[in-house]
């Protein structure tokens, strides 16, 4: 389902107000909200919303678990850390339990071995069926989501949950969820604005399949749903 809107401010707030109700449905049915959030800067306003009135209010924050899709391999003081900016901007201001949040980082090891650890962590969480509540994704310029760069080993990937591996072009590790995780989510929201991504926005929605060149088209649950908020800009090919 594809969602267009004016500007970045009308496309948060009704992303905002998916997640609230993503939250309350999985809280009332099951007692918990399991949710992976994204980094870089597509999530920076929604994250600011969910902590103010009147998002906040609405969530009994206590019963939500946190994870991330996919993180650079760097610590939780960096800049380049999407935790540290989910904490910035949400986790630091809404009352969720420590223990309940799980970055993908962890000092003193390495990425390829906190990978392993990272799915053991999902095992005990969701147990065999790892079905996130809610999976929150961004998209860049050359269609990559998460860590699922174009022309990566990790696209071919089918049994693994959680893979690291060194991406050349940035120098440096990253740690990701897998596409097949993904697709198991019960619900995806990709968040994606500005008129650089509308040729990739065209390539993976109406493009010839081409997942190598275009990772994202690999988001394709079963069973699941699919929702992208997208501004006019980023729109503007596919409508």
């Amino acid at each position: 389902m594809i969602n267009v809107f004016k500007d970045i401010d009308t496309l948060s707030k009704s992303a905002a107000e998916h997640f609230v109700q993503i939250a309350q449905h999985a809280i009332e049915s099951s007692g918990r909200f399991s949710v992976a959030l994204t980094g870089g800067s597509s999530p920076i306003q929604l994250y600011h919303l969910l902590a103010e009135q009147p998002y906040v209010e609405q969530i009994d924050w206590t019963k939500v678990f946190v994870f991330w899709g996919d993180e650079r391999w760097v610590p939780l003081t960096d800049d380049k850390s999407n935790a540290k900016m989910a904490f910035e901007t949400l986790l630091d201001h809404v009352p969720i339990p420590k223990n309940q949040i799980f970055p993908m980082w962890k000092a003193n090891t390495t990425p390829e071995v906190y990978a392993l650890e990272y799915e053991q962590l999902l095992q005990t969480h969701f147990g065999t069926n790892p079905q996130f509540d809610l999976i929150l994704l961004g998209m860049g310029e050359d269609g990559h989501t998460a860590s699922l760069f174009p022309n990566t080993a990790v696209l071919k990937e089918k049994k693994k949950w959680v893979e690291a591996y060194y991406l050349e072009p940035q120098q440096m590790y990253r740690i990701t969820l897998t596409a097949p995780l993904i697709n198991q989510a019960k619900v995806i929201a990709f968040i994606t604005y500005g008129k650089g991504k509308a040729k990739a926005l065209y390539e993976v929605l109406h493009g010839e399949p081409n997942p190598s060149q275009y990772p994202s088209q690999l988001i394709r649950p079963d069973q699941g749903e699919v929702y992208w908020f997208v501004d006019e800009a980023a729109a503007n090919r596919v409508r």
